[in-house]
């Protein structure tokens, strides 16, 4: 006879891999339906992984208090089972086996980042388990033929490469020539920022700017100053970086130490690195790109607007005063599993998974419908630029943006 788990949605197990044997965990046990994920709750992407899970548990737990999933005519709970991937893509690799094969999970949330979700999505293809990621997003992840993987959010190549498009428009607005102005960047060397990277080269060479700063940044993503130090001597126009929220932390505060002056830098993960609250001197005019704004015109009957998820998320966790929109997509990835299964109106996994490539449906988050490939491709990304007070201004427009950047030191 299997044994039983009950798991608490959003505790963490300690696990080795030794002893792995027949399933022991179904998909559902008795009026519950038992999601896994491995996620990054230690090493480099922690920070991010921990805004992660809380964006699941939340959905999990709104959705369970407004009644459940709806399946055959019973209802049903949710929970999610994690394990601590330490942030390391062969740790990720083996915690995806032992959820499905040991675990008997059968339907995943994705892990956080695209390297972790590159190293699950062979696993969940190869038994056939559907996963719905909110995190990993590469436009590679969608060219390897995937048909059980599905993504809520934008591909990367468009984080970074539109603001020099809003730059572009707010320089020729100023009578100004912007294939005048130069670029340096520093990119993580994993596949998220080459991507943005890639955008960012595409874009500059439309646009006629230069890019004089070409760099990757060190692996443990604790220092820049060997690009900042290139910056001070080449004064560059524009300033990019792409490194996670470690990335981001590094960047604003070596920026702020050494007194960077650019008219125009633009990071990655400025919400989930809190550089609004730990390094106010540097992030004045800073632009952000996100994959969601708490001010979106959208709605859904679980979580209301953009406004009623972003307002209910922190009353639960107090500590923010800015929510990551790696949160925000997190909670939509759990609420597309549901109308998923409600829609498929059974646990067959092939099933499911047709209902996942069919969603079509209006969230909080924005709009979610799938390509044959995977992602998202019902909504855009948005930029937003950070003000002299903290706070963080949608930009809709170029004439939203303030240009050039007067930092405070």
């Amino acid at each position: 006879m299997f044994k039983k788990y009950s798991i608490a949605a959003g505790a963490v197990l300690a696990v080795g891999l030794a002893g792995i044997a027949a399933p022991a965990v179904a998909k559902v046990e008795g009026d519950t339906i038992i999601l896994g994920s491995a996620i990054s709750l230690s090493g480099k992407y922690s920070t991010n992984g921990l805004h992660t899970q809380r964006g699941y548990d939340f959905a999990v737990d709104r959705i369970n208090e407004k009644g459940g999933v709806k399946v055959g005519g019973k209802s049903y709970k949710l929970k999610v089972k994690y394990y601590d991937d330490e942030s390391t893509p062969a740790r990720a690799t083996q915690l995806a086996e032992r959820l499905i094969q040991q675990d008997g999970i059968e339907f995943m949330l994705g892990p956080y980042g695209t390297g972790l979700t590159k190293a699950v999505a062979p696993v969940t293809e190869k038994f056939g388990v559907p996963m719905v990621e909110a995190e990993g997003a590469s436009r590679s992840l969608f060219t390897q033929g995937y048909k059980y993987m599905f993504a809520v959010l934008s591909t990367s190549e468009y984080y970074l490469a539109p603001v020099l498009d809003i730059i572009a428009a707010k320089a020729k607005a100023e009578g100004k020539d912007p294939s005048k102005m130069r670029i340096g960047m520093a990119f993580e060397n994993d596949g998220f920022s080459l991507d943005v990277r890639a955008g960012v080269v595409d874009t500059a060479k439309k646009l006629g700017m230069k890019i004089v700063i070409d760099d990757k940044l060190p692996a443990d993503l604790s220092d820049m100053s060997a690009t900042l130090t290139k910056f001070k001597a080449l004064k560059p126009d524009i300033l990019l970086v792409s490194g996670h929220s470690k990335g981001a932390a590094t960047a604003a505060r070596q920026v702020e130490e050494m007194r960077i002056q650019a008219p125009v830098i633009a990071i990655t993960h400025c919400e989930a690195a809190k550089v609004h609250e730990k390094f106010p001197k540097f992030a004045n005019g800073v632009m952000c790109p996100t994959q969601w704004l708490s001010n979106l015109p959208k709605k859904d009957s679980y979580f209301g607007s953009a406004a009623d998820w972003n307002r209910d998320f922190k009353k639960i966790h107090t500590s923010y005063t800015e929510v990551p929109y790696q949160t925000a997509q997190a909670s939509a990835a759990v609420l597309v599993f549901k109308d998923a299964f409600e829609r498929a109106n059974t646990f067959d996994q092939k099933k499911v998974r047709d209902a996942l490539a069919a969603t079509d449906m209006e969230t909080f988050y924005g709009d979610i419908r799938f390509a044959p490939e995977g992602n998202n491709i019902a909504k855009p990304m948005f930029y937003r630029q950070i003000t002299a007070d903290g706070m963080y201004t949608p930009i809709i427009t170029q004439a939203d943006m303030t240009f050039p950047r007067k930092a405070n030191y």
